[in-house]
């Protein structure tokens, strides 16, 4: 590449075996820079021969004193004597110059200085131009750089450079490789090309080189290769570097650029972005951006593992997640977006999505705004928060508070209730006892207290009442209930409660009947006593709020896979607000702690939860002001239905 040298280095080694050496000689190119400069000439511009003259724009060194209005043109020159000043001198010094051209047709201003006011011989010229023709037949371009300076070029390059034969020794290296590896020249002439590099690259680095084999690879001739790989310093240290390969003959020219920073700043990338998604899918929220205008968004991974999609089959458009969006809820999103753009400011909602299976997911949005440099809205970025559990998780305790706080109600409510039901027949109990005990109204086998004595038996019968519902019901919220299952006769034990009701039934003057459908050997598998119970509590009710002259009908019916018992009545009927509540313990229609009718308010809860351990169910149909039909279904065999929270025997 260096074999030739450029006119400007022939002429300075010609000029050191000029004869005429002791004489200032110039010799200067149409376009103003210098050719040729003799010692002389560079002692008088102060150069002390250290640094060459050739190359440089004239005008830096010498001025013509007819030039001095024009500029340096150099090409208005004429032939003859000038007065020129030389850089670092005051006074002038005169000069004989002639244009010589060569037989290329090149033209050189020549200048000798006129010290003894004598133009230079013939001969001398002919010499010159002698030197100017050998010259510019061997140069290549008059702006070609030496040796020495194209090395001074490649050791401030920042990339290391290497020359490698077809056997893969190195035999060339510019300074940045030896400060990068601390190798020296000597000890890379021993290494092979191959082994420079770390042993897991080593593969590939052989593939690459194998490419730019001539004898089967000659297509690649003058084709550069870029690679990746990382080199092995001499103190062991490895550094990664960006390789270019080029194939020029047998020789192999490589550049390698060190990006071993860069991969560490990667790595320490790849490490913050694991670690960010890692803590996306922990918090099960993801980061999204959406510039305004584009149609689509940017989401990280955990937003589309949210929205249950794949990242390589859902595009995240705004019309796509609007499709996803519960349709209750489209109108508020786009409002959300709307109103953060055109007020500029943050913004957080809630809103549902409709997953591709179905499910229905609750996701919290953050989003904030972009701004351009004048203050306008163009970006709009911020989190999506998977909130299913959390919400789910905020509604049943709150449904478990309302239900704590009814129920605490219902106990308030109840204990006022039974403050008054306990007083009532206590009263009675304890003011007949007194009168008794005194003889108030003489002495004991006086007719009126044989009536005291069956109010103490009624009011006792009611207290005794009372406290078994409450121990039943208690029972069986503790799940120690136990049925005894056994096979019963439903007709025997429906007219039994008949019988056991109408003394109530008649002081109440209410009229009830039994509605017989089912033979008279009908039987069940059951527990005799709860069966008992369900229809005197149902019987009891019906008495109990239907006014006088009003009628009760117990009827059976039978199903096909069950036994239907109803109790119908024409009395005041249940509020459609209160039918869901009536059933559950300790609740009456009447929220007053004065009610007109007696009771504890757990005869329906204790007949439901009886039911419910058989395996069956109680339903309530009511109009106010017309009656009220209440309906119970048992299993024909309760022990393959019974609850698995009952006990039996």
């Amino acid at each position: 590449m260096f074999a030739k040298q450029n006119i400007f280095s022939r002429l300075s080694e010609s000029a050191k075996t000029d004869a005429d050496t002791n004489l200032a000689r110039i010799a200067i190119t149409e376009d103003g820079r210098i050719a040729y400069a003799s010692s002389a000439f560079s002692e008088l511009a102060d150069m002390n021969n250290k640094l060459t003259l050739t190359g440089r724009p004239a005008s830096a060194l010498i001025s013509f004193s007819e030039l001095a209005e024009t500029g340096p043109d150099f090409k208005a020159v004429t032939p003859g004597r000038h007065k020129i000043f030389i850089k670092g001198h005051t006074n002038g010094f005169e000069f004989h110059f002639d244009w010589l051209t060569t037989p290329d047709n090149k033209r050189f201003l020549i200048g000798s200085q006129a010290g003894d006011n004598k133009k230079p011989s013939k001969a001398q010229m002919k010499t010159f131009v002698r030197k100017l023709e050998n010259a510019a037949d061997t140069q290549d371009s008059p702006n070609d750089l030496t040796p020495d300076e194209t090395q001074h070029f490649l050791n401030l390059s920042h990339e290391v450079m290497l020359i490698v034969t077809d056997l893969g020794e190195i035999t060339k290296a510019n300074q940045t490789f030896y400060d990068l590896t601390g190798y020296t020249l000597r000890e890379i002439q021993s290494i092979p090309f191959i082994e420079l590099f770390d042993e897991a690259d080593r593969p590939y680095i052989r593939d690459t080189v194998q490419a730019f084999d001539p004898a089967g690879f000659t297509d690649t001739q003058g084709t550069p290769q870029d690679f990746e790989a990382r080199v092995i310093t001499k103190n062991g240290e490895h550094l990664w570097l960006e390789w270019r390969q080029y194939l020029e003959g047998a020789t192999l020219y490589c550049t390698g650029r060190d990006i071993t920073a860069i991969k560490q700043q990667e790595k320490a990338l790849l490490r913050r972005e694991k670690q960010l998604s890692q803590a996306e899918s922990i918090g099960r929220m993801g980061h999204w951006n959406w510039v305004i205008g584009d149609e689509t968004m940017d989401w990280s991974d955990e937003i589309y593992r949210i929205f249950g999609v794949e990242n390589t089959d859902f595009i995240p458009t705004l019309q796509n997640m609007e499709d996803m969006v519960h349709r209750e809820d489209i109108a508020r999103v786009n409002q959300a977006f709307q109103r953060a753009i055109i007020a500029e400011n943050d913004y957080d909602m809630e809103f549902r999505i409709i997953r591709p299976g179905g499910e229905t997911c609750f996701i919290r949005c953050e989003g904030r705004c972009v701004f351009d440099s004048e203050g306008e809205v163009i970006a709009l970025y911020g989190i999506m928060q998977n909130m299913t559990e959390r919400i789910l998780y905020e509604r049943d305790l709150r449904k478990a508070k309302e239900q704590a706080e009814a129920a605490y109600a219902s106990r308030t409510q109840f204990l006022a209730n039974m403050s008054h039901e306990l007083r009532t027949p206590l009263n009675a109990i304890i003011g007949f006892s007194e009168m008794m005990h005194r003889q108030l109204l003489g002495p004991i086998g006086t007719e009126k207290y044989l009536e005291y004595i069956s109010g103490i038996r009624d009011s006792g019968q009611h207290l005794l009442d009372l406290i078994s519902d409450i121990l039943d019901m208690s029972k069986i919220e503790a799940g120690k209930y136990e049925l005894s299952l056994e096979e019963i006769n439903v007709v025997k034990i429906m007219q039994l409660s008949l019988h056991m009701m109408e003394g109530r039934a008649h002081e109440a003057g209410v009229k009830i009947t039994l509605n017989q459908t089912l033979d008279e050997d009908f039987k069940i598998i059951a527990d005799r006593r709860a069966v008992l119970q369900i229809i005197l509590n149902l019987l009891s009710n019906a008495v109990k709020f239907t006014p006088e002259g009003g009628e009760v009908i117990l009827t059976s019916l039978e199903r096909e896979n069950y036994l239907s018992l109803k109790v119908i009545d024409n009395g005041i009927g249940i509020p459609a607000n209160k039918l869901a509540s009536v059933t559950k313990p300790f609740e009456q229609v009447s929220s007053s702690y004065a009610r007109d009718h007696e009771g504890s308010g757990l005869g329906l809860a204790i007949s439901k939860e009886l039911a419910e351990m058989h395996g069956g169910a109680l339903f309530i149909e009511s109009v106010v002001g017309q009656g009220t039909t209440v309906t119970v279904r048992l299993p024909f065999d309760a022990s393959k239905n019974v609850k698995n929270n009952a006990r039996c025997r």
